[in-house]
């Protein structure tokens, strides 16, 4: 079974006092990045496609797509996503491989071999490898779906470009972490890593004044 979510602000607020507890090093990350926002999104499949969109784009830039896609979709529903044609997503803005993605998950959705809703109550381990077993869905993507739209208190998308240069920034390393590295440094600050997540990219957007970022750097192909 999978363990607890981070369903409030005071969920929030609780993690981000027992990682300062866990590491001091945050203590002057979680000073500086002020509130940190819930930033919780409903579970299904638009959830899943919003961050499938969102793959290796900016967030003006994925908004702008989602607002495009819903037009021509007229919704987000599987069914209307895999009638789009080729044309339709090319005026949306997606590539043709993220065309594929979505278009492979709403048909997954479909056919029944994968239940979003159902990803949210497994482990995140269990949950990572259903998802990455579609053609185009990578650890990014399943990681940043069980953050936002499951609540899982325990996931840290360390492919993250932006999480990347938080870290090494917040942290005051030398230089901006690996993926490898960045994963080794969140597995001190279980069970609290999506908070942590969160505080890094809010430390992102105010201490480093990137805001068209969250998440941002998908590795996902």
């Amino acid at each position: 079974m999978r363990g607890r979510t981070i369903e409030t602000p005071d969920d929030i607020a609780e993690g981000l006092e027992a990682l300062v507890r866990i590491d001091g090093r945050l203590a002057e990350a979680v000073e500086k990045a002020g509130p940190v926002p819930l930033r919780r999104r409903a579970p299904g499949f638009e959830g899943l496609a919003r961050t499938i969109v969102a793959q290796m784009v900016s967030k003006a830039a994925a908004a702008a797509i989602w607002e495009r896609l819903v037009e021509e979709a007229q919704g987000c529903e599987p069914d209307r996503v895999v009638a789009l044609s080729d044309a339709q997503c090319r005026r949306i803005g997606l590539s043709r491989s993220k065309e594929a993605t979505l278009k492979g998950a709403a048909e997954a959705v479909q056919s029944g071999r994968l239940d979003p809703q159902a990803l949210c109550l497994m482990p995140a381990e269990a949950s990572i490898a259903a998802m990455t077993a579609l053609k185009g869905i990578g650890v990014w993507t399943a990681e940043v779906y069980l953050l936002f739209c499951a609540g899982h208190s325990d996931v840290f998308p360390a492919g993250d470009l932006a999480l990347r240069k938080a870290a090494g920034h917040a942290l005051r390393l030398r230089g901006r972490p690996d993926e490898k590295t960045l994963r080794e440094i969140a597995a001190r600050w279980r069970p609290w890593r999506s908070v942590a997540a969160r505080l890094l990219w809010e430390y992102y957007t105010t201490e480093m004044r990137r805001r068209d970022v969250l998440p941002a750097g998908s590795r996902d192909r």
